[in-house]
This record gives structure tokens, sequence and C-alpha cells, in this order.
């Protein structure tokens, strides 16, 4: 099959205080009027920094656009109910005809962020395994009886279905635990903070875990999140991106090889390592103050995207 090389990106830190809403549709605007794939949010319970909650946000976006693909990266699964969660996810594509690209995480380490959702923190693995079956029956099934560790559904119907079906589930985290998940319950496989070494082991590894579950992933529904920042040298680059870098999520030389800090050349050299590895569809993140962040989207849109999608 012929692969189709995306490129979406996902904004950096948000600005605080009310400018937050106006940025949020000029970054709409920018991406759906250039060839940027898709727009991505993550999510958080609990943060010191703004970030927008992504199930209202991304009906937001559904409703400004027209082209542009979207999705979370990630939603974090164990804090919903799963048939909930599947109708929103469903009437947001089907509203939307089809661009919901939904993605699924088991969250941080936070285990306070667990509390306030009252959620077990040792549970969050079984529930983000046994809600992805849930959603996933919801999307596709007339009726849905279940009974499971953490939910039991008698005759349950989702409707509007999603336009997209089957409705795609992506799966993050860079542990052996996230691959063997997106090999026995998901369409893909979408870490971070992951070197392209590390990366095509992930692939195998992932593929591996499908075909002893009976399945397979498609080849070209792999990919990764690749934080950069753009200057005209690598040093000015990483003094820029340096106080939004989350801090002790990985060691120096692996943020390093996974990050893309100096001039838009050297993003399109990590990517096509990523692409070697078995990678097609990916994130960029720019790693900068909110005030410069648009400035450095352009950037991509110009510079990095068009040749990416035509590679």
């Amino acid at each position: 099959m012929r692969i189709k090389y995306r490129l979406g990106v996902m904004p950096g830190p948000w600005p605080t205080g009310p400018d937050g809403a106006e940025f949020l549709w000029r970054l709409v605007d920018l991406c759906e009027t250039t060839e940027i794939d898709s727009l991505w949010l993550s999510e958080r319970l609990s943060s010191p920094l703004p970030v927008p909650e992504p199930m209202t946000t991304l009906a937001a976006v559904a409703a400004r656009t027209r082209r542009l693909k979207f999705g979370p990266s990630v939603f974090i699964t164990p804090f919903r109910n799963p048939v909930t969660a599947a109708r929103e996810i469903a009437m947001i594509d089907y509203l939307s005809g089809g661009r919901m690209l939904p993605a699924f995480g088991i969250g941080v380490e936070q285990e306070r962020e667990f509390l306030a959702a009252g959620v077990p923190f040792k549970e969050r693995g079984r529930r983000t395994d046994e809600a992805l079956t849930i959603m996933r029956r919801c999307w596709s099934e007339t009726e849905v009886s279940f009974e499971g560790e953490f939910w039991r559904l008698d005759k349950i119907t989702v409707l509007p279905r999603p336009i997209q079906q089957p409705m795609p589930a992506w799966i993050g985290g860079n542990s052996e635990a996230a691959m063997r998940r997106a090999g026995r319950l998901g369409d893909g496989w979408i870490p971070s903070f992951i070197p392209p070494d590390r990366f095509a082991t992930g692939v195998g590894q992932t593929q591996r875990f499908a075909a002893e579950a009976g399945r397979e992933v498609p080849v070209d529904h792999f990919g990764t999140l690749v934080n950069f920042c753009f200057a005209a040298d690598r040093a000015t680059a990483r003094a820029i991106a340096g106080p939004f870098v989350p801090r002790n999520r990985v060691d120096d030389a692996t943020l390093e090889a996974c990050t893309a800090f100096g001039p838009p050349a050297l993003l399109r050299e990590r990517l096509e390592q990523y692409a070697a590895g078995g990678g097609s569809k990916f994130i960029a993140r720019p790693m900068c103050p909110p005030e410069i962040m648009l400035d450095q989207l352009r950037q991509l849109a110009e510079e990095v995207v068009p040749d990416f999608h035509r590679r």
C-alpha cells in the first residue's frame, strides 16, 4: 500500500488570562487554512498552567472547521465512563463528517489526579483496557451487553454512530504495556518523548502483540509527538525552548534525540528518522512562549509540512 505521510500540531504552553480564547480561534484558523493535517490537544485534570479541556474544545474546533482533522493526545481514559465517552466521541465525529481521531492513554504519574477523579491509581491500566473494549463495541454494535470488572452494560445502544466505521482508536504511551494495549485493542500507536531507535523497536513490538491477539495494526497508523522550536541555530532554539520542556520526563540524551530545537531542516531530519522506523503520522509541538507560537506554526506550515506530505 502507498503510505500517506501527515503532520499535525499540538499547541505548546497556552496563554494565561482571557487572551486564551481568542488564541484558540487564531490557532484553529491557521491550521484550517494551511496544509497542517490535524490539531491535537493534551489533557490534564489539574495543572498549574492553562490546559484546554479536550472534549469541549474539540467540539468547538469541529464547528469552526471543514477540513481539519482533530483529536486528543491523549484522553485520560480511566477518568471517564466509557459509554458516556463513546457517545460524546461519536457525536463529534458525526457532526464533523468523520474528522475525530481519538487517542487514549492511562494518564500521567500523578496519583492526586486519580484521587480527585475518584479512580484508584493502581486500576488505571485495567480500567483503560475495559473502557476501550466497551467503546469499540458501542461504536459498532446495535446493542451492547457487557459484564466486566468495572462496568456492566445491559442492552446499551449509542446513536448516532460515528461516521467512521470502524472508528479509529489510537493508543498513547511509551511503555511495553502501552504497546501491548495498542496491539490488542488499538488501531494505532502514538507515543511521545521516544527516540527514533526505540520508536522503531516499539513498532515491531506492537505488531507482534497484535499478531498474538489475532489482529494487525495498519502499517500507516504509527507515529509520535515531536517537540520543536525554530531558530537560526540550535543554541538559540534550545534557550527559547528550555523553560517549556517538561522536567524529569526523560534524560538529556533522550531529549536531544527526540526533539528538534534548531532550524526547520532539523525537524525534517528528525521526521525522516522516525519515518525510517515505521512512522507516518506525526504531531509537532512548539516549545516556546505563547506570543511566538503562531509564528512558529506558520513557519512549520510553510517550510516543513508541504514537503513532508509529498515525500
